[in-house]
């Protein structure tokens, strides 16, 4: 049996730690499973390649009721778990099998108590063939292209993630190969008009059309022919719930529900002819790293971020939508300050393994800004809120700044857009009402036309 042995914690054995609750979140990128406890637990891990599984070991306590909800809690459609088996395998040691669909790289790894949450020890297993979500967008819109105009389907694009090799008679696509140009361009062709040189049977593409000059992050050109693509990122989800109302009512949930509304309205929207299409950061409910969401909007080429929440604040009386842009220098108020030191934190309560190393990725991509980038994010915030400002009362009147961290993409306009206070009982009840939802996602519909108006996207760039 190939194994690799990860000692985890302290050296001291967590004895009669007690489990207080055991979580899995399944998500198309990586399934989580989380095990809470009142002491620190020390675990080995062993990962088995065929058939694919992972063994945890841990040690210091029995097994209990609780450990043994993990075998129900399994949904049939996780993407990534077939099933969970736990065990006592020897006096005080618990040993959980985690079967799974396909080959995987899983991560073990333990968090200090930080908010709600005590101890917890947490196995993240991602697909050791990860789907690619540039790929899955461009299925996804040809998918739902009327029939008549619907060209066959795109080749497979490569990535740095592509553990198959082409065929000696495929066509290599070079360094600046464009797939949203592809779509376009079958979009554009009809059957069988495909160019004679083109070598079966890779797909044919068009001539990369010249960049056209830049105005800070914008083209001076009206219009671009190509796929508009706009990021969607609801926050929170998974182990971080977000702001919790009076109510009840979940961050998570709520800013979930209006990303999908807004999601179907960009999806049905064109700008000067160009489709639209909406992409989510997350589509369910498990957790995404700041940094992740960022690096996720660039590997799409999004045009624009749009980072949905819905504020808390210390009081009740708070009250007001809000919308923010980064700042390269000091926060535009006090409470916007308050405000990115508090969303900055989700990485800590939602749980990452800071041992990875695309942490080392992550903090340089978070040092990256653009004074264009900042620019062009004002423009944005500011169509927004006067459409936000239409349906709803406001925080601000104004576009305010701070040090977000998941605004961070230097080559994105990126906002985050606090669409009521949570906190406040009177706007926890609106943010539950489906009128208000479709409210917001309207006005967020209608911004985001008004800056693309105003803003068209830049030819696409390829170095991305």
């Amino acid at each position: 049996m190939g194994s690799l042995v990860l000692l985890l914690g302290t050296q001291q054995i967590a004895r009669g730690a007690t489990i207080l609750a055991v979580r899995v979140w399944p998500a198309p990128e990586y399934s989580r499973v989380t095990i809470e406890s009142d002491g620190a637990l020390v675990a080995k891990q062993f990962f088995v390649t065929t058939p694919p599984r992972l063994a945890v070991d841990i040690e210091g306590i029995d097994l209990s009721p609780a450990l043994r909800e993990l075998v129900a809690k399994v949904k049939p459609d996780d993407p990534n778990i077939a099933g969970i088996r736990v065990g006592q395998n020897a006096p005080g040691v618990v040993r959980l099998v985690v079967d799974l669909k396909q080959a995987a790289l899983p991560q073990v790894f333990t968090l200090p108590p930080v908010a709600a949450y005590q101890h917890r020890l947490v196995f993240d297993l991602y697909p050791a063939a990860p789907v690619d979500p540039l790929e899955a967008l461009i299925a996804e819109r040809l998918r739902d292209a009327p029939s008549a105009d619907k060209p066959a389907p795109l080749a497979p694009i490569p990535t740095a993630t592509t553990r198959t090799s082409a065929p000696a008679t495929s066509a290599t696509p070079s360094a600046d190969h464009d797939p949203l140009g592809d779509l376009i361009a079958q979009r554009a062709q009809r059957p069988g008009t495909a160019p004679a040189d083109a070598p079966p049977p890779a797909v044919a593409t068009a001539p990369a059309p010249a960049e056209p000059p830049r105005t800070g992050n914008r083209a001076t050109a009206t219009q671009t022919d190509r796929l508009i693509i706009v990021a969607l990122d609801p926050g929170h989800g998974g182990e971080d719930p977000g702001a919790i109302g009076p109510a009840g009512t979940r961050e998570k949930d709520v800013v979930l529900r209006v990303a999908y509304l807004l999601r179907d309205r960009i999806n049905a929207t064109t700008v000067g002819g160009n489709p639209m299409r909406a992409y989510l950061t997350r589509d369910g409910d498990y957790f995404v790293p700041l940094g992740t969401r960022v690096q996720k909007a660039r590997r799409v080429q999004a045009d624009l971020f749009v980072s949905i929440h819905a504020d808390a604040f210390t009081t009740p009386a708070a009250r007001g939508a809000s919308v923010f842009a980064l700042s390269q220098g000091g926060a535009s108020s006090t409470a916007a300050r308050w405000l990115a030191n508090k969303e900055n934190q989700a990485d800590q309560v939602g749980g990452i393994n800071v041992q990875s190393k695309d942490q080392h990725v992550q903090r340089a991509l978070l040092d990256m800004s653009t004074t264009a980038q900042i620019n062009d994010s004002l423009k944005l915030g500011s169509v927004l809120l006067g459409e936000i400002g239409n349906v709803g009362k406001l925080h601000k009147p104004r576009v305010e700044q701070a040090g977000f961290a998941v605004l961070k993409a230097p080559d994105i306009p990126s906002v985050l857009v606090e669409t009521a206070f949570i906190s406040n009982p009177e706007e926890e009840q609106r943010l539950r009402s489906s009128a208000y939802q479709e409210q917001l996602a309207n006005a967020l519909m209608r911004g985001i036309t008004r800056y693309f108006a105003k803003n068209p996207p830049l030819a696409r760039n390829r170095s991305v």
